[in-house]
């Protein structure tokens, strides 16, 4: 409240007043601006702080994280936006502000996000690839053509094409190139054109300049997604040569107008002819080599030593069929004298001589190891005799039951052991073991 008795207030009264003025106008607690975004700032907790400026003016402006988390794009600098809040007054600095709860981009500049978006979602995909793209045939036989039966961009490619390669076979393709069923209708047409019945060698889709919203039916997905499915190499020829679509990244080639298109689908005559006399002369030198080399290997044959003294080859391989007949002749013989050799050697071993010795040789080894199992057997026998006795003797000298044997006997009522006449009372029945046997006794005094 205002101290009416001083006539000076403070500063943050009177922001504070002029705070209340802004808060309970109707008219600023909803007001839609349009404007460039600048000075944009995204703070660490998701805040949004940015001037709002047209070709006049400028206001201050804040979008709370609460309304920021809504928005679809990433503002920055320099976009065009629409937005929807309230005006207010910051206590603290003294200024005023809008208090942003909606914000969407401006006309153009949401076609241009959308643009990006799916130019990003593309290419991640590789739809843009150089190594997927197909070339362009140098010399086509017949050209297709996608574009809008009507118009100065099936003038231009005819024209052109009729000027530069005038045997060229064209087929036109009629296409919806603007407009909400332009895409389906292109992506139709490409189908058809791709689909064999044809036999085109290059196919040239696009349209003449306009507007973004005029070539937008090349930036439809299902549009590139056609483009990067045809086998037929795509030329892209969609408006002037500042413009650029999906189209022109995802067809094989692009061009920068519809004229433009069809001067790269087809050569000039002039071109045909350079070609052709260019593939001449290198047909002509390919054709002098050959027979330059052709002629010096004739030449070098002719000249040979064979030719002019052809019995030298005969003696060659008389000569050489000479050492291999001594080689043979050598190897059998050296062959036969080492198996004769080994025969010599059977026949003179005492196993044919005396076979008699061999079977007597045999007798004393089976007789020597028969003894040395026998004495085997035996250490084995008494080794484990004595180890047996050893065990039993063990076993004696821990049996309770031995020493019954010394004259001492076994008490036992009810199967239990008795160690003490504590556990006996007049009257029991006991059973007495000894070591020969046992009896049965009754209890008739305790000492």
């Amino acid at each position: 409240m205002f101290n009416m008795d001083d006539k000076y207030i403070s500063i943050g009264e009177l922001n504070a007043f002029i705070k209340s003025m802004f808060d309970e106008n109707v008219f600023l607690r909803k007001v839609y601006l349009r404007g460039e975004i600048s000075n944009f700032k995204n703070h660490t907790r998701g805040h949004l702080y940015f001037t709002l400026k047209d070709d006049t003016s400028r206001i201050s402006a804040v979008m709370f994280y609460s309304s920021a988390i809504t928005l679809n794009f990433k503002p920055e600098d320099g976009m065009n936006v629409l937005v929807e809040g309230r005006i207010s007054c910051y206590p603290t600095a003294g200024t005023y502000q809008i208090y942003v709860d909606k914000m969407e981009v401006d006309g153009l500049g949401a076609l241009y996000i959308e643009f990006e978006k799916l130019k990003e979602k593309l290419a991640k995909e590789g739809l843009f690839r150089e190594d997927h793209k197909k070339p362009i045939p140098k010399i086509p036989k017949r050209v297709g053509i996608i574009t809008a039966p009507t118009g100065a961009a099936i003038k231009d490619i005819l024209s052109t094409i009729k000027r530069r390669f005038p045997t060229v076979e064209t087929i036109l393709f009629p296409a919806l190139v603007q407009g909400r069923d332009a895409a389906p209708d292109i992506v139709r047409q490409i189908k058809e054109a791709d689909s064999g019945k044809y036999d085109l060698d290059v196919l040239i889709v696009g349209r003449g300049g306009g507007s973004i919203e005029d070539l937008w039916a090349f930036n439809e997905e299902i549009v590139a997604r056609a483009i990067y499915e045809a086998r037929t190499p795509i030329i892209s020829a969609v408006g002037h040569e500042v413009d650029f679509t999906i189209a022109d990244f995802v067809a094989d080639l692009r061009a920068p107008t519809p004229t433009g298109a069809a001067e790269m689908a087809v050569p000039t005559v002039s071109e045909i002819d350079n070609m052709i006399h260019s593939l001449e002369i290198r047909l002509n030198e390919f054709m002098m080599n050959y027979l330059h080399t052709n002629k010096l290997r004739l030449d070098h044959i002719k000249n040979s030593y064979i030719l002019k003294n052809p019995l030298s080859l005969y003696e060659m391989k008389e000569q050489k069929l000479d050492n291999m007949i001594d080689r043979l002749q050598n190897y059998v013989t050296k062959t036969l004298d080492n198996y004769e050799l080994q025969l010599n050697h059977v026949k003179s071993s005492f196993i044919l001589k005396d076979p008699m010795r061999l079977f007597e040789a045999q007798k004393e080894k089976i007789l020597f190891n028969e003894k040395s199992l026998y004495h085997s057997i035996k250490n084995i026998i008494l080794t484990s005799d004595h180890h047996y006795k050893m065990v039993v003797n063990t076993l004696k000298l821990v049996n309770p039951l031995g020493i019954l044997e010394k004259g001492y006997s076994l008490v036992t009522k009810d199967e239990k052991v008795l160690k003490s006449s504590k556990d006996l009372q007049v009257n029991d029945h006991i059973h007495v073991r000894m070591h020969d046997g046992s009896v049965e006794a009754t209890v008739s005094k305790i000492n």
